[in-house]
């Protein structure tokens, strides 16, 4: 015990009670900030899906939804992050397949409706910022496929080709 003391540079010239409490301080200060450095995680995927930014109440609470793209072998991995208040206008310069590293931390909130009603959690990742690591098109005015075919179909006359 003294020794984390020592290394400190503090002096053990006091009593063993403030050894003891200060050890204790030192170790609960260590766990915090070891918590507190696992709460924010990184992730990287492709941007899937990028949604508008909505107001809420009257002080401007701002939120923006963006969903990454993970591939995991046979299955895609869908990951809703949240951005709010400043870090919804960051949003802006991303476009859909980008691939980003997102800095987030998982936040979680109780629901009850009233004092008999059921309660319920609502678990949620709040995005801290974001590093585009590389970019989905490689020109924005690109015609997506989708409307290649539309437009080819509506070019169709009603006459069928065989």
């Amino acid at each position: 015990m003294s020794e984390k003391i020592r290394r400190l540079g503090f002096p053990i010239c006091f009593g063993f009670d403030t050894i003891l409490s200060f050890e204790f301080a030192f170790d609960r200060f260590s766990f915090l900030n070891k918590l507190l450095a696992m709460s924010n995680t990184k992730i990287r995927g492709t941007v899937h899906v990028k949604e508008d930014t909505k107001s809420f109440g009257q002080k401007g609470f701002r939120k923006r939804l963006v969903v990454l793209e993970q591939q995991n072998g046979r299955f895609s991995n869908f990951i809703p992050l949240e951005f709010t208040n400043d870090a919804c206008d960051a949003v802006d310069e991303l476009n859909l397949g980008d691939e980003i590293d997102v800095t987030y931390r998982l936040t979680g909130r109780k629901w009850q409706k009233d004092p008999t009603s059921e309660v319920k959690y609502f678990l949620s990742a709040e995005a801290m910022g974001f590093n585009k690591v590389g970019s989905g098109k490689s020109n924005p005015n690109d015609d997506d496929v989708n409307d290649v075919f539309s437009q080819a179909a509506s070019d169709d006359e009603g006459d069928a080709p065989f």
